[in-house]
């Protein structure tokens, strides 16, 4: 068994198997979904299950779409209730924390160091909670999304506890790690896979994976691979 990951673009992911997980929807604005020829529309009726990590329009965007044709949506508890406030019909509420389920689908959201809100057309953010990463088990495979971060130490502990075999993390600097930082993730998580994300969406978050992946493979958690995804794109995880 396993499952199909596929790269939507900047944060965004689908997980394939014998339920189908899309992490943070953002698609209609999402510049390397577009060029990639990803609509919304090509989506909604492809997902069971919809997991926010925090409330940036970057993440978030898309989400009350699929909320709204009953599809659940799974955030920590200040994104549900914002996401049922516009007309979602399905939230589940949780925090950073242990295992729980929905759809069928294993999930514990893991600790992220950034920020979470939405910004009202005055101006005026929203705040939305706390930031997270989630663990999402599939299939006998289990996939780290980190959601937007820094570097933590505590990293090593998530990898511990839950020993990922996929670890999807951003690269971009600026508002997250960037590659020097990710590297140091990658040797506290010691996943078997890792993936980069969240970079060359635009100007100021541009990097080169390649080097990203050429440093990994120079350092002490060199026993990871690096595969790197392009937007549109689909890799395959053997359980």
């Amino acid at each position: 068994m396993g499952v199909k990951l596929t790269f939507i673009g900047h944060a965004t992911w689908l997980i394939e198997g014998s339920k189908r997980v899309l992490i943070d929807p953002f698609i209609t604005s999402n510049p390397q979904a577009q060029a990639a020829g990803i609509t919304l529309d090509s989506l909604l009726d492809k997902v069971d299950l919809v997991v926010i990590t925090h409330g940036h329009f970057d993440h978030i965007e898309n989400a009350v779409d699929f909320g709204k044709k009953g599809i659940p949506l799974v955030g920590l508890f200040e994104v549900a209730q914002y996401l049922a406030s516009q007309g979602a019909k399905n939230t589940v509420g949780a925090n950073i924390g242990g295992w729980f389920e929905v759809e069928g689908v294993r999930l514990v959201f893991t600790p992220a160091v950034h920020s979470s809100s939405l910004i009202k057309d005055n101006g005026e953010p929203i705040y939305l909670g706390n930031p997270a990463g989630v663990i999402v088990e599939l299939d006998g495979v289990r996939i780290y999304h980190t959601g937007d971060t820094a570097l933590f130490g505590d990293m090593a502990l998530i990898g511990e506890l839950y020993k990922p075999d996929v670890m999807l993390l951003p690269i971009g600097s600026l508002f997250t790690m960037g590659i020097t930082e990710a590297v140091k993730a990658v040797d506290l998580v010691k996943p078997k896979i890792a993936i980069p994300m969240h970079y060359n969406t635009w100007e100021p978050i541009k990097q080169d994976p390649e080097e990203f992946k050429k440093k990994v493979e120079e350092s002490s958690c060199a026993e990871a691979q690096v595969i790197i995804v392009q937007p549109g794109e689909t890799t395959e995880i053997s359980a």
